[in-house]
């Protein structure tokens, strides 16, 4: 079974969702807002995808972080502290089956390559 790593609001996790029902893939939802999310996770991630990747600087939530949590968000340790304190900083959806991280973001082309055989 996948898991979708997400917020339930968010415009590009409400995609690929309806894109996993249309092509009647399982799966299960997890909330960052209400579940959370634990280092010990985030760690896993990292090591399979870059921080590039997973740090979404390009929304509101960065925008609004202090210069010094940008600053500690620089290493991998800040990133992830700062990423379990605030999951809206995590690009979304994260899309991860065993563990492994299948995808991150939504782009259709991208799920039928990976789950559609």
């Amino acid at each position: 079974m996948i898991t979708v790593y997400g917020i339930p609001n968010c415009d590009t996790v409400k995609k690929a969702i309806t894109w996993l029902k249309e092509n009647k893939i399982d799966f299960q939802f997890h909330d960052y807002k209400k579940q959370g999310i634990t280092k010990t996770i985030l760690n896993n991630w990292s090591k399979q995808v870059s921080m590039d990747v997973l740090l979404n600087k390009k929304g509101t939530t960065w925008k609004a972080c202090t210069p010094e949590e940008q600053a500690d968000a620089a290493k991998k340790a800040g990133a992830i502290q700062l990423m379990t304190e605030k999951p809206s900083l995590i690009k979304r959806p994260v899309i991860e089956k065993g563990g492994n991280v299948l995808a991150v973001g939504f782009t259709a082309d991208n799920y039928a390559a990976i789950f559609v055989k």
